[in-house]
């Protein structure tokens, strides 16, 4: 695989190339969205999801 010969020099070339592209604001906000966007993620793979309630549930309660 390719990333096995990236080392700390092409990674800061590619760092600055994105920064010349994009410009240093607009790198900072996809960063900050990317982090979002992983934070929720593990939130929601890591969080017991909760059972909504179905229509025979509902159903069963208004009977009580």
């Amino acid at each position: 695989m390719f990333l096995k010969n990236i080392g700390p020099a092409e990674l800061l070339l590619l760092l600055v190339i994105v920064v010349l592209i994009f410009g240093v604001g607009k790198v900072g906000d996809l960063g900050g969205a990317l982090g979002k966007s992983i934070r929720e993620f593990r939130r929601e793979v890591g969080a017991p999801h909760e059972e909504t309630e179905t229509e025979e549930d509902t159903d069963e309660a208004a009977d009580e």
